[in-house]
């Protein structure tokens, strides 16, 4: 089975610990808030005394605070853990076909396969594939159908020249019978060749797309 899992890198656990050490540090304060307080309390003018009132709404909004913090530390467990179950799950995935929600491409292997939605009030979609700069590199004009259609790019541009494996954006324009614009929207077919744990979220890699792991939609046919 190709593929590699990785769940050592990115900013999940940075973010637990920065949250333990956001914790700590608040408690830390409310320590000192009590020192003062009680050593004001000792060194109070009695002709002047603190608002008792005052000083148990000062506590309060301490405590509420405090409570705060350990519930966003524990949520925070609750989702590392969680990422931990997506890596695992991911781990049968590799080497297959998948369909994801993105506006990029992924050219594996000189192929890449956009499945595009039935025919509704959008009849005929134009394709447009773009380069890393921007440039319009390939368009192509595709009917619709009753069910879903998959358009294959094999990587070749508009003068025939074949494009290296990576990941190229793409944008649809939609036209009904009349020739009016409708938005189309389509989704990725690849292979998935890797997950990991990046920037507080799990992420799926087909090649050179990375999206985030919420946006897998199932498992494409063939192997």
């Amino acid at each position: 089975m190709s593929g590699a899992i990785n769940g050592t890198t990115g900013a999940g656990g940075g973010a637990a610990a920065r949250g333990a050490t956001s914790g700590t540090g608040l408690g830390a304060d409310f320590n000192t808030f009590l020192t003062l307080l009680t050593t004001q309390l000792r060194h109070q003018d009695p002709t002047n005394a603190m608002d008792p009132n005052e000083m148990t709404r000062q506590l309060v909004q301490f405590a509420g605070v405090e409570q705060q913090i350990t519930t966003n530390n524990r949520l925070q467990t609750l989702i590392s853990v969680q990422q931990g179950s997506q890596l695992v799950a991911a781990a049968p995935l590799m080497g297959r076909m998948v369909e994801v929600e993105s506006d990029h491409l992924s050219l594996q292997g000189g192929q890449a396969v956009l499945r595009l939605p039935p025919a509704g009030e959008a009849r005929r979609v134009g394709i447009g594939v773009l380069d890393a700069q921007g440039n319009l590199i390939r368009t192509a004009q595709v009917d619709l159908g009753a069910v879903p259609t998959e358009w294959s790019w094999d990587g070749a541009d508009a003068s025939g020249a074949r494009r290296p494996d990576g990941a190229y954006t793409y944008v649809l324009a939609g036209a009904t019978l009349e020739g009016s614009r409708v938005a189309v929207t389509g989704t990725v077919l690849g292979r998935a060749t890797g997950v990991e744990r990046r920037d507080g979220e799990v992420r799926l890699n087909l090649g050179a797309l990375t999206v985030s792991f919420d946006k897998l939609r199932g498992l494409a046919g063939g192997s």
